[in-house]
């Protein structure tokens, strides 16, 4: 049976250059496993692009608007192509903060209080005690996140350089450590601590080199640390995703251990750069990064 890869990169989304680095390392990682493969920067005629190509299989390594959040997943089901990772609605609610919030707390997992609400009364001032954060509704790798802590600047953001819409995200920001979870299929593979060397653990910190430590596994409280994986597991499970997903938390110890435990996102297409963390879970539990991309390719369908 042929098993001709097409991996997809690029795109046009805030998180492009990531998803170029992603795509070159997959495209390694399955030369080096003997599939046929073509590497496509992903452009607006990605369909006859791949109408054209007819690969078995589309590894998906955008990030991003367009490649997680449903969009080239419907193009993938139109034309009949498997790929990786999680499917059109999985994808489409994973990436809409506010509901896969909705659907978090409906399982009984712990979110961050918060609510949706118009830009401009932000802008006003008095949305919410400071410490708080402010996220885009539908971006991913933390990009337009925002701290605004006590005594800062009544204008938290800069009205016209703001890009990701008229709706944000206001959720109350939780002190305490970073960590994050991922999920391969129906395994929890492990949680890692993230200790940025900034205020948080923003994109710069996540895609640059040292300027962020990382502790695996996560040394926290064991029965949190279990716990961690079981949520991560249920959020995988409750929004319907397949393939290889991150969990990020915040886990407040500010009271001691155990602390309180929060889910602020699952992501649907977890980064495979050299600095990504769920390919560093994956390896502390014994799945090299080649096993691991080919694990995704079967189960996208080749190789069943």
């Amino acid at each position: 049976m042929s098993r001709h890869v097409a991996v997809l990169m690029g795109g046009w989304s805030a998180e492009r250059e990531v998803s170029l680095v992603s795509g070159a390392a997959v495209v390694e990682a399955l030369k080096a496993r003997d599939y046929e493969v073509s590497a496509i920067d992903v452009g607006h005629t990605i369909a006859a692009t791949l109408t054209d190509l007819k690969p078995d299989v589309c590894f998906n390594a955008l990030h991003g608007r367009f490649g997680e959040d449903g969009c080239i997943q419907g193009v993938l089901e139109t034309i009949g192509i498997p790929y990786t990772h999680s499917g059109v609605l999985a994808s489409a609610l994973a990436m809409d903060k506010p509901a896969a919030k909705k659907i978090f707390e409906a399982a009984g997992i712990q979110c961050a209080e918060g609510s949706v609400v118009h830009r401009d009364q932000v802008l006003a001032g008095d949305i919410m005690d400071a410490p708080y954060v402010i996220k885009p509704m539908n971006e991913g790798s933390s990009v337009g996140v925002l701290i605004v802590t006590d005594g800062a600047n009544a204008k938290p953001f800069d009205h016209e350089a703001w890009h990701y819409g008229e709706e944000v995200l206001i959720e109350r920001y939780i002190p305490g450590r970073e960590i994050q979870v991922a999920v391969m299929g129906d395994r929890a593979l492990g949680a890692i601590e993230i200790v940025p060397k900034k205020q948080f653990y923003d994109y710069e910190a996540k895609y640059s080199d040292g300027f962020a430590e990382h502790l695996m596994p996560a040394p926290i409280n064991p029965g949190a640390y279990d716990e961690m994986l079981r949520q991560a597991q249920l959020a995988h499970d409750e929004l319907g995703c397949r393939g290889v997903t991150r969990s990020d938390f915040r886990y407040d110890d500010t009271a001691g251990e155990p602390g309180e435990i929060y889910l602020l996102e699952t992501n649907t297409q977890p980064g495979m750069t050299p600095l990504s963390l769920a390919p560093e879970i994956a390896a502390h539990a014994g799945i090299d990064f080649g096993e691991l991309v080919d694990w995704l390719v079967r189960d996208a369908g080749v190789g069943r």
